[in-house]
């Protein structure tokens, strides 16, 4: 390094003819001399690419995997990422029509052919005919716990379970030998059991009735107002029965078939999950950066972090010294060492990408970004010292401006 610098002193000390205002800047460079010194005299914005690999070295930081990023790599993280479908986790069956349940309220019609001989509804309207006969309207009813109704004559009926039209045939079949030519119609007065619940970031929660015509997850979302915050930000989680599974609502309006049929007793869950990650060291935005909850990749990570062609204050960066730092799932890669396990059960990773090589642009479209991940570039080598240049070019400009007056 001193050796570097005094070649340059000498050849500035030509450009300016004078040798001495230079012996302030020379002496300085020698007090630094050591390039660690160097980079600490100038300042660092983060570890360089071979002092990150040095940390296995570091008894102190033992277990921290470092894990180059190749194609292996990359596709079997992104296989742990991948969202699972909901037409995969519930498929799309569809009921066949509306079920009665414990809790609804039902209203029972029985018409008899004339003569009516067992609840003797017989029309009084003048115009309507002497053959003309009304329905025989009962009060209605709750299906009790037991899943019963009770009907005059014919005693309790097993209702729960079954469809309107199912019901309206057995007690036609009961009626047969006592009223005449009996015609029975099912009203569902109050549907309290074939619900679906919508809660979360929604305007409205909603406890929408189902019906025969089969609503679908986005009828439900609807019937609750829609979401308040940016569809792309948002994960509709669906519960049914001990089955909890999550899926990125801008997929699913992507994808019709994950628009599945809804079943009583599904609680739909509009989650806001601001997903982020922090970008540091060479790059033009040095930030938190949000993402969508449907995922985004590496490449697209360092798009929106302005890229690698920065000359900033940051400093030239060094494409072979792409890092992610992550707290991985155990289970995540086979690692090359015993990992260190954080209480939490995660491992201290990080992933290097090496953009030097082409091949590193595929795999980084790959390679998917988790929430609160760190990326880091690092500054090339000699980044500082083209510093120090350009810091002594601007002083002996000056010097020779002042020499000129």
């Amino acid at each position: 390094m001193n050796k570097r610098v005094s070649i340059i002193a000498t050849g500035l000390s030509r450009f300016t003819g004078n040798l001495k205002p230079l012996l302030f800047l020379l002496a300085l460079a020698t007090s630094i001399s050591g390039c660690a010194r160097f980079n600490d005299f100038f300042g660092s914005f983060g570890p360089s690419m071979a002092e990150v690999q040095e940390t296995q070295k570091d008894p102190r930081l033992s277990g921290i995997q470092l894990v180059d990023i190749d194609g292996a790599v990359a596709h079997k993280l992104a296989a742990k990422h991948k969202q699972s479908l909901f037409s995969e986790s519930f498929g799309d069956s569809v009921q066949a029509g509306y079920v009665i349940g414990a809790g609804d309220v039902i209203g029972i019609s029985v018409w008899e052919a004339p003569p009516a001989m067992l609840f003797g509804a017989t029309s009084t309207d003048p115009g309507a005919g002497p053959s003309t006969t009304q329905a025989a309207t009962f009060p209605a009813q709750m299906v009790s716990r037991e899943g019963m109704i009770n009907m005059p004559f014919i005693g309790h009926i097993p209702v729960a379970g079954r469809t309107p039209q199912q019901i309206e045939v057995e007690i036609a079949l009961r009626l047969k030998d006592m009223a005449n030519q009996p015609q029975v119609l099912i009203q569902v007065v109050n549907n309290n059991t074939a619900n679906v619940t919508v809660v979360g970031e929604v305007a409205t929660s909603a406890r929408m009735p189902l019906t025969a015509r089969g609503e679908r997850l986005l009828d439900a979302l609807a019937a609750a107002g829609g979401v308040r915050q940016p569809v792309n930000k948002v994960t509709l989680q669906l519960t049914r029965g001990n089955q909890v599974q999550a899926l990125a609502l801008d997929t699913i309006i992507r994808d019709p078939k994950q628009n599945i049929m809804l079943q009583p007793g599904d609680v739909i869950t509009a989650l806001f999950q601001p997903l982020s990650f922090t970008v540091l060291g060479a790059t033009d935005k040095n930030q938190e950066i949000n993402f969508e909850a449907q995922g985004i990749s590496l490449a697209q990570a360092l798009a929106r972090a302005g890229g690698l062609a920065n000359n900033g204050a940051a400093g030239a960066p060094d494409s072979r010294a792409v890092f992610v730092f992550r707290f991985e799932d155990r289970k995540a890669l086979n690692w090359a060492t015993s990992p260190k396990v954080t209480p939490e059960g995660k491992v201290p990773v990080i992933y290097q990408m090496n953009l030097k090589d082409p091949e590193g642009f595929l795999v980084a479209q790959n390679f998917p970004m988790d929430n609160n991940d760190v990326l880091y570039v690092s500054g090339a080598p000699g980044a500082n010292f083209m510093r120090f240049w350009q810091m002594l070019y601007q002083s002996v400009f000056i010097l020779r401006t002042i020499t000129l007056l």
